[in-house]
């Protein structure tokens, strides 16, 4: 009797994706429909490599999970970036998968990652249906990028917002305090999606309106409007604070970027040096102070200052995907539809995987303002509950316990 079931995870790291990994532990646990949860070192390589451990200790006790698992960054079981071939093109490693699904009783696998991911949780369900597995592949969402289809937003997104908002108030004091006019330009993740970026607008309060200026890739970008967008700020503003997305382009589809944009194994453009880029841009342009910073990967694993909505919610994803595999369901994700902004409040839903791999959700275009250098009342409303909440962590001399993942650190063995 297949009753055992594999988790894995993949993609970036975020905040909150091993509270979706704390869930589908904490699912088993109570489901009772399987016996043992193995977890997948590095992603669909650990299950194609036969590199498992097992997490059913772990599930016995909810004290790691909730104190410990659930609030430590990245990813417990590392992560990998494999993208399965078709099966039509090569069924190889589709025969590796499901035969060690086999090998160790497998009634379902859990896959927690991005878009890249879903499409390995579509592919796997396919072609189990092909081939007449009764195992069930669930997938379970998790990008700081905010970009899945369908799911009103995605774990570890609020986390990252929350840190992004935080860093952008903390910019903003730490430039006020100056007086002499100035710009300070803040380089946030989002290739294509300016989700991130737009989180930035949560900084503005009473006393500051930092970010001054706003600028997403869902629109084009224009060097001489940009010149134009600052002198104009500066006529109200000592300083000027701008939130500029990494992949940010011009009318031709170019990335305003200090260096060529190189791809990854899934043809995704690596950006970096926007910022600087912009920086170089105003030295030359306007006789003022100028500094860019770049939040870089600060921004995925800040478990610090984690949003506790975003923890909560993680780990209902993962506890549902567990109820979605035991009731028979297969091909399918995880996720979060909203019911209202105020009063916040959201339900979690099984959706065809085909609905969300690879496909892209962007910021409307309604909700940039029509000089495409801000945000607007909608953007702010709908991130705003995303951020509520504070976690409380385990210190040890004075840093977080964080749960021990040495077993990631080993060394490659050369054949």
């Amino acid at each position: 009797m297949n009753d055992n079931c594999i988790v894995a995870q993949s993609g970036g790291p975020t905040v909150a994706i091993n509270a979706s990994l704390a869930g589908v532990i904490d699912g088993v646990r109570k489901n009772g429909s399987f016996t043992r949860v193995f977890g997948a070192i590095h992603g669909i390589k650990g299950v194609l490599e036969n590199n498992l451990m097992d997490l059913s200790l772990m599930a016995l006790s909810k004290y790691p999970l909730v104190n410990t698992l659930e609030l430590s960054p990245a990813m417990y079981l590392g992560s990998c970036r494999y993208k399965l071939p078709h099966y039509n093109d090569d069924e190889t490693p589709y025969k590796t998968i499901f035969g060690r699904f086999e090998e160790h009783k497998i009634g379902a696998f859990f896959y927690i990652g991005g878009n890249d991911s879903m499409d390995t949780v579509m592919k796997l369900s396919e072609y189990g249906k092909k081939i007449g597995s009764d195992v069930k592949i669930v997938g379970i969402p998790k990008t700081i990028d905010n970009d899945l289809m369908i799911t009103d937003h995605t774990p570890g997104f609020g986390s990252a917002a929350k840190y992004v908002a935080t860093t952008m108030l903390e910019v903003a004091h730490d430039t006020y305090i100056y007086d002499i006019p100035s710009i300070v330009i803040v380089e946030i993740m989002g290739r294509d999606a300016g989700w991130l970026t737009a989180s930035s607008v949560l900084a503005r309060n009473q006393y500051s309106p930092a970010p001054h200026l706003i600028y997403l890739p869902e629109v084009d970008f224009d060097e001489d409007q940009f010149i134009e967008d600052i002198k104009e700020k500066l006529k109200t503003n000592r300083t000027v604070i701008i939130a500029v997305s990494e992949g940010i382009h011009d009318k031709d589809g170019n990335y305003i970027s200090a260096t060529s944009a190189v791809a990854d194994k899934f043809g995704h453009a690596q950006l970096s040096g926007t910022g600087k880029a912009l920086e170089m841009l105003v030295k030359e342009k306007l006789s003022i102070k100028v500094r860019s910073i770049e939040l870089n990967v600060l921004q995925r694993c800040s478990a610090h200052i984690a949003s506790r909505t975003d923890i909560n919610e993680s780990f209902a994803l993962g506890q549902a995907a567990v109820k979605y595999a035991a009731t028979g369901k297969t091909g399918i994700m995880a996720s979060i539809n909203r019911i209202s902004n105020d009063p916040y409040q959201w339900i979690i839903e099984p959706t065809d995987v085909a609905n969300v791999a690879n496909k892209a959700k962007s910021v409307p275009l309604e909700w940039i303002t029509p000089e495409k250098n801000d945000v607007t009342e909608e953007m702010t409303a709908y991130l705003r509950p995303l951020i509520i909440g504070e976690v409380s962590l385990q210190y040890r001399d004075g840093l977080p316990a964080y749960l021990d993942v040495s077993h990631l650190n080993k060394p490659v063995v050369e054949e």
